[in-house]
């Protein structure tokens, strides 16, 4: 097991992550990056509508460059996952997967959070090829396709509703509602059609999403579904350190304009932070973070030396 001081740790290979290295590195600081590209969001995704890039990326592409630019500035990638994270004397200290000990001046979680999963046959083997965990992202990859939306609750609902803007049939399937009055409201009112009662068995197709089995044996052709089912964080080992998450849902780190949460040198950027899931949203957090964290770095450095 090592015990290495370095300047910012960063959990999260993801945008806001690779945004946070590349401007801590830019500082001068010394970074390192811990987590695996493949759990990203990002990584079985399509790009596009982001600011300066006219065309459609893969997101597995955007995380390479990301990481070439990071490293450019000096950042040190472990592609393993923390296992426990505490603090300790103005210090944080992450323990990785093969016993590995890292001691930081400051850290920037950036994990995003984990999209629940239907776990049915072809929900895998279809991600980016028609299934789709987020409505804001790939709504309009679907435009003018018949496509359906699988929750019971009001992720679910607004999302049937946003899609409405751009597919041409949008089916709710859920077994049950557990949605406001207002949002059932709404729905009623709408042109989702809504399939209460049953649930999805199989998504079924060649090389693209085609098709839903149901649970109550009916089939239902669509391009595309989107699984909209919550969203839950990764959230341990915030909460093992302390952090304050958001009073309503208890599900997103609280911090303030500069990412800063209500730990003295613990920065969060990304999903993590609550809606909205974009790219634009999560690079913007990133740089604040990277910056911040950096200097919160030198300064602590600079208070040591003169105490010394």
């Amino acid at each position: 097991m090592s015990d290495q001081l370095y300047n910012v740790a960063i959990i999260g290979r993801g945008p806001a992550g690779l945004q946070a290295a590349i401007h801590s590195g830019s500082k001068k600081a010394k970074v390192i990056v811990f987590g695996k590209p493949r759990n990203s969001g990002l990584y079985k995704a399509r790009v596009a509508n982001f600011c300066c890039s006219e065309d459609v990326i893969t997101g597995k592409e955007m995380l390479e460059a990301g990481r070439k630019q990071a490293e450019s500035f000096g950042a040190v990638f472990l592609e393993e996952d923390i296992i426990e994270a505490k603090s300790e004397n103005n210090r944080f200290i992450l323990v990785t997967e093969s016993g590995g000990a890292f001691t930081f001046e400051t850290l920037i979680l950036a994990m995003g959070v984990a999209r629940k999963k239907l776990q049915v046959k072809g929900e895998k083997e279809f991600v980016g090829r028609g299934v789709s965990y987020c409505v804001d992202c790939d709504a309009t990859f679907f435009k003018g396709m018949d496509v359906a939306v699988v929750g019971n609750e009001s992720a679910a609902a607004a999302g049937a509703l946003a899609l409405l803007l751009y597919a041409r049939t949008v089916y709710l399937v859920c077994r049950k509602p557990m949605i406001s009055d207002l949002l059932h409201e709404r729905l009623k009112r709408s042109e989702v059609r809504i399939l209460q009662d049953t649930w999805v068995k199989e998504i079924v197709g060649a090389n693209e999403v085609e098709g839903l089995m149901l649970t109550n044996d009916e089939s239902l052709k669509v391009s595309g579904v989107f699984i909209e089912l919550g969203a839950k964080g990764a959230m341990e080992l915030a909460a093992n350190l302390g952090v304050v998450f958001d009073a309503e849902t208890f599900s997103f780190i609280e911090t303030n304009k500069k990412q800063e949460t209500n730990i003295p040198g613990l920065y969060a950027a990304g999903d993590i932070t609550g809606q909205p899931w974009q790219i634009a949203k999560a690079v913007g957090e990133g740089c604040t973070a990277g910056i911040e964290a950096a200097e919160y770095a030198r300064k602590l450095a600079d208070s040591e030396r003169s105490r010394g």
